[in-house]
């Protein structure tokens, strides 16, 4: 297997087309001694101040500073008082945007000893950031090994034809922008 970490110039792109480049791709968590791996399977794009379901669209907040930062940036928010949302920011610098990771796969704990599939349910995105460990901890740092968490390409390919688009999920408020179809999953 063959592993190559997804650098800054992955992010630097339409928020649409790293969403989408992201299945299949490969997170990686180093938590304490610990490395979880897993395939990402589902995502959002978030593009822009115009994009009312886009955390940005009422301007730059202390919060949503992060999202106006250089791409591959972790933004982390929390929702309902007890679940964690893991985003990496997409586009150049200053125009806010990011995608929301929504699903993983083939969740593996690694360590010395030996590897192991956890067969818990990471099919939401307060499931998986449970699972994986990150907290608000992670927010505004750089995906990379240094930080704890990153991204990498493993060869893992996704077929067109089981690339599959949807509309956002939780995201009503937004009107018009809540059926716009920057929901990516692998069928």
């Amino acid at each position: 297997m063959t592993s190559k970490i997804i650098g800054q110039d992955f992010f630097n792109r339409d928020t649409r087309t790293v969403a989408k480049d992201l299945l299949g791709k490969v997170l990686y968590r180093q938590y304490n001694n610990t490395l979880y791996r897993a395939i990402i399977t589902e995502t959002e794009a978030y593009h822009g101040k115009e994009d009312l379901a886009c955390h940005c669209s009422k301007g730059k907040t202390p919060r949503t500073t992060v999202m106006y930062d250089a791409p591959g940036h972790i933004y982390i928010y929390l929702i309902y008082g007890m679940y964690y949302m893991l985003n990496f920011v997409t586009m150049p610098k200053d125009f806010p945007a990011a995608v929301l990771i929504r699903g993983i796969s083939n969740l593996q704990k690694i360590d010395i000893e030996d590897t192991k599939n956890l067969p818990v349910k990471t099919d939401g995105p307060g499931k998986l950031t449970k699972h994986l460990k990150i907290d608000k901890s992670l927010n505004k740092l750089a995906l990379h090994p240094d930080t704890g968490l990153w991204i990498a390409n493993e060869g893992i390919i996704i077929p067109k034809k089981q690339i599959a688009t949807g509309t956002r999920i939780g995201v009503a408020y937004a009107k018009v922008w809540a059926e716009k179809p920057w929901r990516y999953y692998i069928s």
